[in-house]
C-alpha cells in the first residue's frame, strides 16, 4: 500500500505564479500584524529581547495573480542576529530578492526599554518607548526611517503666567520620525525629545526626585508649539539627520481634548547652511 507521501504529485501547480488577465498592478501585498520575537541592539553594548509586530509587503506586477505569502514568514524565521538599522536594510533587500519584487516594504513596531536613574535618589528603573522601523527598497535602493514615540511632561506657559500659584501640566507624546545618513542610536533620538520637554519622565521617583521634576517643569513651561519647534531645531542641528517629522500631542489636563502640532523638515538647519 502506498503511503500518503508517495501519493503526492512530484510537482504542485503554482497558483500564485499564474497569469492574471485583469492587468491591474498591486502597490503593496503581503502579511500584516505578524508577531515575532526579535533582538534589538542597544547603546549600552548589549541587545534587548522583545516582541515586534511586523508588516511585510512587496509590489505585484499586473501579470501575476498573487505573491508567495509563506516566504515572508520564512525570511523572518531565518534571521537569528540582533536587529539593527543595518540588518533591517539587509532584510529589506532579502524580501525583494526572494520574492523577485522591484519594491519591498517592512514596518516593525516594538517596545524598547531604557534604564534611567532618578535625578536625586539615583534609583534605577526602566522606561518604555514605542519604536518603529519603516523601510522601503525600490530598484535595489533601500531607505530606512526610524520612528520613536517619547512620553514627556509639558507645562502650560499661559497657565503659569495668569495663575497666582501653580500651573496645569500634562503628559505629552513627542513622536520623532527621521531618515539619517549615518548610524543613530534609538537612545539618541529619545534624548532629543526629553531634553527639549518641560521635564522627562521616569519609571520610579522618590519624594526628593518628585520635587525636582515638578520644579523643573515649572521653570521650563512650553506650549505644544514650543515643544515641536525646539525638537525640530535640535534635529536640524544634527548633521546625520536627512529629513524628519516631529509630532507633539499634549493630553490636556484641564480640557477633554488634546493639543497637537506637527513639523516636517528639514527647514534649513545648520547642516544645510554649512558650505
Amino acid at each position: 500500500m502506498k503511503s500518503h507521501v508517495d501519493q503526492q504529485p512530484s510537482s504542485v501547480f503554482d497558483v500564485q505564479g499564474s497569469a492574471d488577465q485583469r492587468q491591474i498592478p498591486i502597490n503593496k501585498v503581503g502579511i500584516k500584524d505578524i508577531r515575532h520575537p526579535v533582538r534589538v541592539a542597544d547603546r549600552a553594548g548589549g541587545e534587548q529581547h522583545t516582541v515586534a509586530e511586523l508588516n511585510l509587503y512587496v509590489n505585484l506586477p499586473h501579470n501575476f495573480k498573487g505573491t508567495h505569502m509563506s516566504r515572508f514568514v520564512e525570511i523572518l524565521n531565518s534571521r537569528d542576529e540582533a536587529i539593527s538599522p543595518n540588518s533591517f536594510v539587509e532584510m529589506l533587500s532579502e524580501v525583494s530578492e526572494t520574492l523577485e519584487a522591484a519594491e519591498s516594504h517592512i514596518e516593525m513596531r516594538f517596545p524598547y526599554f531604557v534604564k534611567k536613574a532618578a535625578p536625586v535618589s539615583g534609583v534605577e528603573s526602566l522606561m518604555d518607548y514605542q519604536v518603529t522601523f519603516v523601510g522601503a527598497c525600490k530598484d535595489n535602493e533601500p531607505c530606512l526611517r526610524t520612528r520613536v514615540q517619547v512620553p514627556v511632561t509639558s507645562l502650560c506657559p499661559c497657565s503659569k503666567k495668569i495663575s497666582d500659584y501653580g500651573a496645569h501640566n500634562q503628559r505629552s507624546h513627542v513622536t520623532i520620525d527621521v531618515e539619517t545618513r549615518g548610524f543613530m542610536w534609538i537612545e539618541e533620538i529619545i534624548d532629543i525629545a526629553e531634553k527639549n520637554a518641560s521635564s522627562e519622565l521616569y519609571g520610579v521617583l522618590k519624594r526628593t526626585d518628585e520635587k525636582l521634576v515638578t520644579e523643573r517643569a515649572y521653570d521650563n513651561p512650553k506650549f505644544v508649539e514650543d515643544l515641536a519647534r525646539d525638537v525640530a531645531l535640535a534635529l536640524e542641528d544634527e548633521p546625520r539627520v536627512v529629513s524628519y517629522v516631529v509630532e507633539v500631542e499634549n493630553f490636556e489636563s484641564i480640557h477633554n481634548h488634546s493639543a497637537y502640532a506637527l513639523i516636517e523638515g528639514p527647514t534649513g538647519g545648520k547642516h544645510q547652511r554649512s558650505p
